[in-house]
């Protein structure tokens, strides 16, 4: 298994990776990201992506984040113990898959963060 960069691809705006086999012609450096990619199948990363909205609340102890980004219409979501900076208009790049929750009998899309950092 290894990492491949998504190019032209309308569910990233910004650089996606996804994990598939790796052409012979095609080499990575293994990282932290390619390792956590390689081992889980639905995750996606993205780098570079302009956060345009920030709420924290809590919720069971936890401090639920979650942020909006520029171009997508689902959530993004994680849990941290302290509160997290305001990251509004700032770039991060992000390590999530998609879920899905059940709010008031209807299904809502959103995205679980396991990897947060501003770029």
């Amino acid at each position: 298994m290894g990492v491949k960069l998504l190019l032209n691809n309308p569910i990233c705006l910004g650089k996606c990776y996804y994990t598939e086999e790796f052409k012979d012609d095609e080499t990575m450096a293994k990282s932290t990201i390619s390792k956590l990619l390689a081992k889980h199948e639905n995750l996606i990363h993205t780098e570079m992506m302009k956060v345009v909205s920030h709420v924290q609340r809590t919720e069971d102890g936890w401090i639920v984040n979650t942020i909006m980004i520029e171009g997508y219409d689902v959530p993004f979501k994680f849990r941290r113990k302290k509160t997290y900076k305001n990251l509004v208009d700032s770039y991060v790049n992000l390590t999530y898959y998609a879920i899905t929750e059940e709010v008031a009998g209807m299904e809502f899309e959103a995205m679980k963060v396991v990897r947060i950092k501003v770029a």
